[in-house]
């Protein structure tokens, strides 16, 4: 069997507290694969920046080393910092330039000799190459998404970190991003990106983390993660109070309100079955009249809290 490949990011032990007292980032452990899409999801202000911007050496840490494709981030700057790719969030662009110009000049900003067929390249993956004379200023917000893109590649990363990608982007771009991205894996790029939509984050990744107030909670593989946060709910308001769960119910995921009034049955939607018709079926039999029904899914919200209920 072949040996398996090192992680091509090491994170140990990472942690930042700021000058205020603010503790961003709590002790986070974390490898990513060679080759694979990796989401790091949280909401707003979970820390999922601050941890990007450690490791492309933007941000230093309190505590903890980061060791990217071989370098250790603070003792190798340099050499780790070549193997890294950053679009930030912000369309902060050298609007008078054109895109031939600014994607060269970040390839020079590496240290690295110019390469015209390799920035050619990159800018027809990303389909930029009809628009390379095109001052930035006159681009669509999507192309000039591309550019930072195209930016970010000029160098030959290995790694690449996507922030926030699609932050801002209609749908039909939002698609066109996601193909892109997987693309660029194809072609040897890790790709590692933040979000707060859990859309995106189970369309491309291979891995998730959820990071929720500086702490990653959890990191698993991506189906694994979405069979455990998949989960429904059908809340059924009843004519008439019942005072317990009948028995011939009992085997079913039922919550019971206070009162009597409601019960809140829990289904899984990436199962074969939902099980609601044999259940609606079976409060049928059993002469339990229903007032009304409408079901509900998980908001982020509500994923982060069961999520941290377990871990505490």
């Amino acid at each position: 069997m072949p040996e398996p490949q090192p992680p091509i990011v090491t994170i140990t032990g990472l942690e930042k507290t700021y000058k205020s007292g603010f503790q961003a980032l709590k002790r986070v452990d974390l490898t990513i694969r060679r080759g694979e899409i990796f989401a790091l999801l949280g909401p707003n202000g979970a820390g999922k920046t601050t941890l990007i911007s450690i490791v492309c050496g933007i941000v230093n840490a309190s505590a903890g080393t980061v060791v990217a494709d071989g370098h250790d981030i603070v003792k190798d700057f340099r050499a780790a910092r070549s193997k890294i790719g950053l679009v930030p969030q912000e369309l902060s662009t050298d609007a008078f330039e054109t895109v031939w110009s600014t994607v060269t000049f970040s390839r020079g900003l590496f240290g690295k000799s110019p390469d015209p067929a390799h920035i050619e390249k990159v800018l027809r993956e990303l389909s930029l190459w009809e628009k390379k004379d095109a001052k930035i200023m006159t681009l669509s917000g999507g192309m000039k998404r591309r550019v930072l893109i195209a930016k970010a590649l000029s160098h030959d990363p290995t790694i690449l970190f996507l922030d926030e990608p699609t932050a801002g982007v209609d749908v039909e771009l939002r698609h066109d991003m996601w193909q892109m991205v997987r693309e660029l894996r194809d072609n040897g790029v890790t790709i590692i990106l933040t979000t707060h939509y859990i859309e995106e984050a189970q369309e491309m990744a291979d891995r998730i983390g959820v990071i929720h107030k500086g702490e990653l909670i959890v990191v698993e593989d991506k189906d694994v993660l979405m069979r455990r946060l998949g989960k429904r709910q059908l809340i059924v308001q009843l004519q008439q109070p019942i005072d317990k769960i009948p028995e011939s119910l009992a085997g079913l995921a039922l919550e019971r309100s206070a009162d009597g009034t409601t019960l809140t049955y829990s289904f899984d939607v990436q199962g074969e079955q939902t099980g609601i018709a044999q259940f609606l079926k079976q409060l049928e039999q059993l002469g339990i009249e229903l007032k009304d029904l409408h079901s509900s899914e998980s908001s982020l919200e509500d994923i982060f809290v069961n999520l941290v209920k377990e871990k505490s």
